[in-house]
Parts: C-alpha cells; sequence; structure tokens
C-alpha cells in the first residue's frame, strides 16, 4: 500500500498532465514486454511488435533486451529514466537530454540500488522471451555510474529507437486513450474539484482525507509537505498506478488509463451509414470535447435525443465512437479511428469545414 498525505496546501496543487509521458511510456511497455499479463489490453500491440523480438527490425531486439536490462519488472527502476518535470510533460528528445544531462552522484546511487534490488532476475513463470534473455548485467553499468558521456549518448540512442520502433506507430490509440481520459477526470475535478477528481481512481486508490491510499506492491509512505501532487495518465501501465522511488523528487503518480481491448476494424458497410451531416457533425463534437454526455452532443447538433442517440450507436457500430458509463451519465468519446478520418478528411479546418447541422460549440473538456 502506498499512503499518499495531503496537506491543504497539496490539495490546491494537484495538477492533471494534458498527455502521456513518453519516457514513462517507454519504461511501462519494455515492462509489458516481460510478463504475460494484459492479454486482452496489450495482446494485439505485442503481437504486432513480436517479429521485433524474434531478431527482425533492424535491432529491435538488442535494443528492447537492453533497455529490459535497466528497467526489470521488478521493485526498482532507476529514477534518472523518467526524469520529474513540473508544469507539463517535455517530449521525447526533451526527457532524453534530461536523462543524458543527470549528475554522476545520482547516477552511482541509483545504479547501486538498481544492483541492489537483484536487476536482470528471472521475474517467474509468465516471463516472456525477452525478459529471459535479458537476465544480464544492466546495459554498460560501470560507465553509466561513472557518468561516461559516450554510454550516456548510447542509452539515448536506445531510448530513441526504442521509442520509433516499439511505441510511435501506436501513437494514435495511445493519444486517443489518454485524450479520452483526462478529459473524463478533467470534468471531474472542473465539477466536483479535487475530492471528486480523487474518487475517479476507485478502485486503484482510495480517498480517505488527508491520505490517498493507492494499491502498491510495497508498503510505503509518500509526505508531499506543500509541493503538491502532479497524475500522470499512460497507456502502458498496467493495473496498478507507479511513483517515482525517490520521495524527495517532484511528487508524481503515474496511472493507467482505460484502453480498448483491439484496434478498431471497420467494414465498407459501416463506413457507409455514417454518411451525413448529422453523423459527421456528431463525430466532430465528440472528437472536440474528448467526451461528452448524450444531451451535451444532442444540445451542440441540435438533434433530439433519440435521433442522437440512434447516430451515436451508428458511430459505435463502425468503430468512430466509443462510450463508457459514469455514474448515471454514459460518455461518448472518439476512436483512433474516428480521429484518423477527421484528420484525414481535414474535418474543422477553415479550408474544408466540416457540415453540422446548426454552428457548435466546442467544450474545453
Amino acid at each position: 500500500m502506498l499512503r499518499i498525505h495531503f496537506t491543504a496546501q497539496d490539495l490546491e496543487y494537484v495538477r492533471i498532465a494534458r498527455s502521456s509521458d513518453p519516457l514513462w511510456e517507454i519504461v511501462c511497455s519494455v515492462c509489458r514486454l516481460q510478463t504475460d499479463e494484459g492479454r486482452l489490453a496489450f495482446g494485439p500491440w505485442r503481437r504486432a511488435v513480436a517479429p521485433l523480438l524474434r531478431g527482425g527490425g533492424g535491432g529491435g531486439r538488442a535494443v528492447a533486451v537492453a533497455l529490459r536490462s535497466l528497467m526489470p519488472c521488478g521493485p526498482y527502476i532507476p529514477d534518472f529514466l523518467t526524469p520529474a518535470v513540473d508544469g507539463g510533460i517535455a517530449d521525447l528528445r526533451q526527457g532524453v537530454d534530461r536523462v543524458l544531462a543527470t549528475p554522476r552522484s545520482r547516477l552511482r546511487r541509483e545504479f547501486t540500488l538498481l544492483a541492489e534490488s537483484g536487476a536482470g532476475a528471472f521475474v517467474g513463470p509468465g516471463a516472456r522471451p525477452v525478459a529471459r534473455a535479458a537476465r544480464l548485467r544492466p546495459f554498460a553499468a560501470e560507465r553509466l555510474a561513472r557518468g561516461d558521456a559516450e554510454a550516456l549518448r548510447a542509452l539515448g540512442g536506445l531510448l530513441t529507437a526504442y521509442d520509433a520502433k516499439f511505441v510511435a506507430p501506436y501513437r494514435p490509440w495511445i493519444d486517443a486513450a489518454v485524450a479520452s481520459d483526462v478529459a473524463w477526470r478533467s470534468r471531474e475535478l472542473a465539477a466536483g474539484g479535487t475530492r471528486a477528481l480523487l474518487e475517479t481512481f476507485r478502485p486503484m486508490a482510495r480517498w480517505s482525507p488527508p491520505v490517498l491510499e493507492v494499491t502498491y506492491p510495497v508498503d510505503r509512505d509518500l509526505h508531499l509537505a506543500g509541493r503538491g501532487l502532479l497524475l500522470v495518465p499512460s497507456y502502458f501501465c498496467w493495473r496498478k498506478p507507479i511513483t517515482l522511488f525517490d520521495g524527495d523528487l517532484l511528487p508524481m503518480l503515474v496511472y493507467p488509463v482505460a484502453k480498448p481491448v483491439q484496434l478498431p476494424a471497420v467494414s465498407g458497410a459501416s463506413l457507409a451509414r455514417l454518411l451525413g451531416p448529422t453523423r459527421a457533425a456528431l463525430l466532430y463534437e465528440v472528437a472536440a470535447r474528448g467526451c461528452a454526455t448524450t444531451s451535451e452532443l444532442a444540445l451542440a447538433v441540435g438533434c433530439s435525443l433519440p435521433n442522437t442517440c440512434q447516430q451515436l450507436a451508428i458511430l459505435r457500430e463502425a468503430g468512430l465512437a466509443a462510450c463508457r458509463k459514469e455514474g448515471r451519465c454514459v460518455l461518448h468519446h472518439p476512436t483512433p479511428l474516428g480521429r484518423q478520418l477527421l484528420e484525414e478528411s481535414g474535418a474543422g479546418s477553415s479550408e474544408r469545414p466540416l457540415p453540422v447541422p446548426r454552428p457548435a460549440t466546442v467544450s474545453p473538456w
């Protein structure tokens, strides 16, 4: 159990990152390659990257194995690999630059902790081949611990190459899932304040003022002490939130977002049913808002509730929209395919405006 202790000042400084952190996605996805956990959620991705792990794809397996040695799916992963950034999430290049600028004293300390945690140990009967192949000493451990510039550049290259091969091709699905999650939690924050936001994390976390009790593999207390808490959504995080090992660093909680169990597939017949201004306007509104209730969408496009429900059902059938129930409300959100369709058609741009029954009001949530 992780117990995060809040003060009144901390409650005023709880933030939600607007996007996922590329380095945390690398770390979490490397962990997902080490076991078969989350077969429904990550099975399509694992099958897609399997050729890379079998030795194809220009050194994909070597990159994954090297990073696996630094990011074991176990009790400790060095914090320097996911540098904490306040005031927003850094892009991959900025994040890698921060990794390479880690002070030598910190590198030495964290590689000592990695060695003491049993890095490279066999992670259990569910381990995948890449995990078994990585029962080695961490990549360039001695040189990295000394702050060797060449070894650090090599690490930066590994991070960049892994992102390009294992993460970037699936960014549309990652971004869509994260955007939907952030829109939902932001709505809860706007409607009910910090308490309502923290309540959205049930059952993986329970708000028992002034402590947020988080399901965690070890027993630990984190005192925010006026620094607030940054909530970071992650596609590849699985079941349990995670945080930095060093409690003196910027407090953050990386948590898993809901994700589709498979990539959406659309038939030609389903797409044909989407033609028409009402469904096009609804798809645009859903994408622009991130998520919205049926009533909000009906008001935005000027349709009756029954007709809006029918058109949304067609969008879901075609794989362009999805929904989830939150309390008494049903929230609709776009799928990656729906966003892609709008982007490719130029919907919403000044050059090719999307036809709508009447002017729509775009919500920031």
